[in-house]
């Protein structure tokens, strides 16, 4: 993301260096797209370590958790509740598969290489990393 606000509930916009917490709300813009490209959702839950639930616009819920297992650090991601209409399978149900797969890649390029994949040029259309 090239720019993420969080919201407490009360509508007040939380610093770049404070916890988010259950009952936030956000809004999210990406790399390579314009500002009025955005995603806005909900914080559902949120441990502040190791766990964090949200909702996802139309595309649903996601949770996302981080464990060890067998001396490997692991990431666990779930989306649920996907709208199952025709726009829901090509949309969410295919077009989340890619991105989530693209992102979780770059975040393992960025951890062991520091490389960053994305797409940070908005005028490169329909490119899988942005």
């Amino acid at each position: 993301m090239r720019n993420c606000a969080y919201k407490k509930p009360e509508g007040i916009i939380r610093a770049k260096d404070e916890q988010v917490c259950k009952g936030d709300s956000y809004v999210w813009h990406w790399h390579g797209w314009p500002d009025d490209v955005k995603e806005e959702g909900a914080l559902f839950d949120s441990n502040g370590r190791d766990y964090f639930k949200f909702s996802f616009g139309k595309a649903g819920i996601c949770s996302v958790r981080f464990f060890e297992e067998h001396n490997h650090q692991m990431i666990e991601l779930i989306q649920e509740e996907i709208p199952e209409d025709e726009k829901g399978k090509i949309t969410f149900h295919v077009g989340c598969k890619t991105g989530w797969t693209f992102y979780l890649a770059n975040l393992k390029s960025l951890l062991e290489g520091g490389i960053d994949l994305r797409n940070k040029d908005e005028l490169l259309k329909d490119v899988i990393n942005s």
